[in-house]
């Protein structure tokens, strides 16, 4: 499966194309695009870019665009009026900050997490937000106490790599108290190496979902 594209849309080309660069350390297979400034290599937006931008970015799976003002806003939903249906059911507007949403909805769409999990990502990544309330378990089913073995911890690829596969499952699942399907809420943990790791799961898939932790877990999130 391709992963979900996306479109950094700014009212400066430059600007666009650092976030951009920014973003595809952290996300190398994911399609990224800048759609940055004028036609004419002036600051402002250009109907053309962005248009031609989603189209570069859908692989099927989606594309979410991120923008940096008001009015880039405005290009970006006035593109989406142009888009066939079935184009634009696969297209999202994110409210999110520019580089931090760009740099975490990148992560989660490497990891290979769906739209609305990439969504989602870039938008829990506005600064000061405040931090996510946990899902409320039922009396969890399954649960398992883990220790980080890979050097750098929950870092956020790691964190990606849980958050987007947990939410393709049918599952209420935390990990340390606080939301498993949330890249944010596993960076924010601050988990390193030898951290212990409490997973709780409740639901369908709960057994499914603590064994694919524990699996990514001792293996190393495949980086020992």
């Amino acid at each position: 499966m391709s992963p979900v594209g996306l479109l950094i849309v700014s009212h400066s080309a430059r600007l666009a194309e650092g976030v951009v660069e920014v973003a595809q350390q952290m996300a190398a297979s994911v399609p990224l695009m800048a759609a940055g400034g004028t036609d004419d290599g002036g600051v402002g937006t250009s109907f053309a870019k962005v248009m031609d931008g989603v189209g570069a970015v859908d692989t099927g799976e989606g594309v979410v665009v991120l923008t940096d003002l008001g009015s880039a806003v405005m290009t970006a939903e006035s593109v989406l009026e142009f888009l066939d249906e079935a184009q634009r059911s696969r297209v999202r507007l994110a409210d999110a900050a520019l580089v931090e949403g760009a740099v975490a909805a990148a992560v989660a769409a490497e990891a290979g997490a769906g739209l609305e999990a990439v969504v989602r990502a870039a938008e829990e990544a506005v600064p000061a937000a405040p931090t996510e309330e946990p899902p409320e378990l039922r009396e969890p089913i399954e649960s398992a106490a883990l220790t980080l073995v890979n050097p750098m911890g929950l870092h956020a690829r790691p964190a990606a790599v849980l958050a987007g596969r947990l939410s393709a499952f049918d599952v209420e699942v935390t990990v340390n108290g606080v939301d498993g399907q949330s890249v944010m809420a596993l960076m924010a943990l601050g988990a390193g190496h030898g951290a212990q790791l409490v997973v709780e799961a409740s639901g369908p898939d709960a057994a499914r979902a603590v064994a694919f932790v524990r699996h990514q877990i001792e293996t190393g999130f495949g980086e020992i």
